[in-house]
């Protein structure tokens, strides 16, 4: 064997949160460690970095303006991943989320760095302005074009960069990031919850605090049926995104009216799955894949959501929850009076016929599995 072939090989993954490393890279990287890779993970320090402190891998941190369009400070982003990779000599780049996948791919490209992509999402991108969106997909174009591999989300995201010609190497289709079935494992339905008779039925919303990802279509829905069914209970789960400050006010005014309760970010979700009926994600332009949805449908709660990509395919529509047109919110809110009508043991049954769809098709051990295949082929070229 040779000195090169015996040298350990070094992974980074790259991505613009430690949210996303936590809750959705965790077994990778424990999938990548088992298999004796040296991990490097490039992302902003955070809290949810702690929870992961008796992992083997090193932390870089880097300063990522995640929702700005500054070019100065994107400059700066793709000459700090240039630093990165020469530092570590990466024999393999993973990267997540807008910015990695464009910048961090540019800096491996220069040093001829093999690099493997996810589209966790394009919804953002198709509501932009036509300059922006041209050159955010030029950008993207750049990026695929010395790809080993782009992974696609969902279907619909994958057929529109094949169609418009912005990738030529290989591609696939995984689901989503999977969702860890262990560690969100079939709950026990709360008692009760008649919701016409006054008994309590409990709805989260868990996500970023973000017009795209249809908060306001969420807090008015609560608006309404709050008014008609008082002992409903709407829980906000998420932080604010700094660019939407205004929804702070907001939040705090709907709490005081008595209309939801904010409960701001969350380390651990499932004390509020487990306590909730159902989960409301009303994404306005679409997802990757919804990773809250998967995580409430393997703990056996019934989903409301819309028909767009990223969100429908996690449901089996009319058996384990409803779909309603994204935006529409009188959809929105027949299909939670619809939830209220049913009886517990249906609503029950509901939850159970959507575990029982996630585990067959989205098991996180299904994604891990396909980027080991991928690194090992990869690293074998060497």
């Amino acid at each position: 064997m040779s000195q090169t072939e015996n040298r350990q090989k070094t992974i980074a993954l790259i991505t613009n949160h430690d949210d996303d490393v936590y809750c959705f890279r965790k077994e990778l990287i424990e999938g990548m460690l088992a298999q004796e890779y040296k991990v490097v993970v490039s992302c902003p320090n955070g809290e949810k970095l702690d929870l992961m402190k008796d992992m083997d891998f090193i932390h870089e941190d880097v300063y990522i303006d995640r929702r700005g369009t500054n070019p100065i400070s994107d400059t700066k982003l793709y000459f700090s991943y240039r630093k990165l990779m020469k530092k570590y000599k990466f024999d393999v780049v993973l990267n997540y989320t807008s910015k990695p996948n464009v910048y961090a791919s540019l800096a491996a490209a220069h040093y001829k760095i093999p690099y493997i992509n996810n589209i966790t999402g394009l919804g953002s991108v198709l509501t932009m302005g036509k300059l922006m969106k041209s050159l955010v997909l030029f950008l993207y174009k750049l990026s695929f074009k010395k790809s080993s591999c782009v992974f696609f989300q969902n279907e619909t995201n994958m057929k529109l960069i094949v169609d418009q010609g912005l990738i030529k190497g290989d591609y696939r289709l995984i689901p989503g990031s999977g969702v860890n079935t262990d560690r969100f494992a079939l709950c026990p339905y709360p008692e009760g919850g008649d919701g016409i008779n006054g008994e309590k039925i409990v709805f989260n919303y868990i996500g970023r605090i973000l017009k795209e990802k249809g908060i306001d279509d969420y807090l008015e829905a609560a608006k309404v049926i709050k008014e008609k069914y008082p002992s409903t209970e709407f829980n906000v789960l998420g932080f604010v995104e700094p660019t939407e400050k205004e929804y702070v006010e907001l939040l705090n005014q709907m709490e005081e009216q008595g209309i939801i309760i904010y409960r701001g970010q969350q380390k651990d979700v499932i004390p509020f799955i487990r306590n909730a009926h159902g989960i409301i994600h009303p994404s306005v332009y679409g997802e990757g894949m919804s990773n809250v949805l998967l995580e409430n449908a393997s703990s056996g709660r019934v989903i409301i959501t819309t028909d767009n990509p990223g969100c429908k395919e996690t449901v089996v529509d009319n058996e384990s929850g409803y779909i309603y047109e994204g935006g529409n919110i009188n959809e929105l809110i027949a299909a939670i009076e619809r939830f209220l009508k049913l009886s517990n043991e249906e609503r029950k049954a509901m939850g159970l016929s959507g575990r029982e769809h996630v585990c067959k098709g989205f098991s996180r051990e299904i994604v891990v599995r396909s980027y080991l295949d991928k690194i090992k082929e990869i690293t074998k070229k060497d």
